[in-house]
């Protein structure tokens, strides 16, 4: 089948391979460049295989879409995929345009979908192919695969570690439907459907007054982007990887408990064990090194 394909970084490359291993020919590519020392990888692979590479960002001009409609793709595949694309790029190919998401749609539509997963204490999620329309994430589901959300999971370990490579085996599975037309449409049920804004620095911040297990879900939720964040002595501080203890912390929520070998921080029902910070303006560094710089000491409290 003649596939064009959008996408963009390293799950956009691992499609782009997949679906031609399993017979495909990709008639046309559309991603980022990225900076000329480093490029995007499915930018280079689809040169390195002399595949056409249109810039995503203008398949809006008539021009390059003109020249986009000249590959005459059976199926467009959309892996990775950050703009918003005209309606002819998604209604050209014969058999329409199909899109990777990861979560169970149409709960968690948006483009932070894994983030807030996890924020919201899901214990399961997974991946959907759908039909592109005209909504956001809106249209009939071709199929889905799920997996659990283990306590300790964060958004980079649920991606990289199950939904990437479910997603691109989710995305070969689905063109083979599509080319032996036994691709399902099955609509969306909207009284379950539900939309969250992208996860920024906004909507990241801790409240170290909520409850113990809301705290660590935003921490695992923001990790590794955009971090949850708190203050010391005014300063914005990141907090990546960390872990949670329940029980008590004999100290008010957001107080510092121990500052040497750990970092530790009293919760609402728990302690938040941090180990990866960030501090404003630097790098993201052990804890422990983070509060021997900054002179955190017990009994000081975040935020």
């Amino acid at each position: 089948m003649r596939i064009a394909l959008i996408g963009q970084a390293a799950f956009g490359e691992a499609a782009f391979n997949a679906l031609r291993a399993d017979g495909h020919e990709i008639v046309a590519v559309a991603s980022v460049r990225g900076a000329p020392e480093r490029p995007d990888a499915l930018w280079a692979a689809a040169s390195g295989a002399g595949a056409p590479v249109f810039p995503t960002g203008r398949l809006k001009n008539d021009d390059v879409l003109d020249r986009w409609a000249d590959t005459r793709p059976d199926l467009c595949v959309m892996a990775f995929v950050t703009h918003i694309l005209p309606e002819r790029v998604i209604d050209l190919p014969a058999h329409g345009t199909i899109e990777y998401h990861p979560s169970l749609l149409p709960r968690h539509r948006g483009r932070s979908a894994i983030n807030w997963a996890v924020r919201m204490g899901d214990s399961v999620t997974g991946l959907t192919v759908f039909r592109v329309d005209r909504g956001i994430d809106t249209g009939p589901i071709l199929l889905q695969k799920e997996t659990p959300i283990a306590p300790d999971d964060t958004v980079g370990s649920l991606y990289f570690d199950r939904l990437f490579p479910m997603g691109v085996d989710a995305l070969v599975e689905a063109a083979r439907l599509v080319e032996r037309g036994e691709a399902p449409r099955i609509a969306q049920d909207e009284a379950l459907a539900t939309y969250e804004p992208p996860a920024e620095d906004e909507n990241s911040g801790i409240d170290w007054s909520a409850p113990a297990h809301d705290v660590y879900n935003l921490v695992r939720g923001s990790n590794p982007q955009p971090g949850a964040h708190t203050a010391f002595n005014g300063a914005m501080l990141r907090i990546f990887d960390a872990r949670l203890h329940e029980g008590g912390a004999g100290a008010a929520p957001g107080t510092i408990i121990a500052a040497g070998e750990t970092l530790d921080i009293a919760l609402k029902g728990g302690v938040l064990r941090a180990m990866r910070v960030q501090p404003a303006g630097g790098k993201k560094v052990a804890a422990a090194e983070w509060a021997a710089a900054a002179g955190a000491e017990r009994g000081m409290a975040l935020g």
